[in-house]
């Protein structure tokens, strides 16, 4: 079993390794369940090793937990070229590949929310592109509830939001 661990975690940090953004949660366990390498479960138990031994570094969210690679992680995977097969990194590759516009755009938009000192809640919602933001929008709400519809309608009808504002704007 440990030996099959390692070569989750490997084909994890292999993942992060390709890609010049974030993945999320979501997005690795997609992937890794969507060719049925495992369970749902052990997989997010190699994500908390890989923390823990911080060879990936994690952005969270209220909806999501985003992860990279760090240095370590990088030297980590330099250790084991040939513990990850031909056709795994070719099964990653064309799934990126095939999703790549999805995987990014998913990165780029960005809604999250705290509360506030006044017991009210701000909702912040953005959109980058290179991480340069586009819009980055802070709106506070009086219940927790507000604010998580908020997000939630952001992930949905952010491009419908910010071209109503750029088109009120440049009136």
């Amino acid at each position: 079993m440990a030996e099959a661990l390692t070569q989750y975690k490997l084909i994890i940090l292999y993942m992060l390794d390709r890609v010049d953004f974030p993945l999320t949660n979501t997005q690795i366990s997609n992937f890794i369940l969507e060719k049925e390498y495992t369970s749902y479960f052990t997989l997010q138990q190699v994500i908390s090793e890989l923390l823990s031994a911080e060879l990936v570094g994690a952005e969270s969210t209220h909806n999501n937990t985003r992860y990279h690679i760090t240095a370590a992680g990088r030297e980590t995977l330099s250790f084991f070229p040939d513990k990850i097969s031909n056709a795994i990194k070719e099964d990653v590759i064309s799934y990126f590949h095939a999703h790549q516009m999805e995987l990014k755009q998913e990165i780029h938009i960005l809604a999250n929310f705290y509360k506030a000192t006044d017991q009210s809640y701000v909702a912040r919602c953005q959109i980058k592109e290179n991480a340069i933001p586009l819009i980055d929008l802070s709106l506070k709400t009086g219940s927790r509830e507000q604010a998580e519809a908020i997000c939630q309608n952001w992930q949905r009808q952010n491009e419908e939001v910010y071209g109503y504002l750029l088109d009120l704007l440049l009136r």
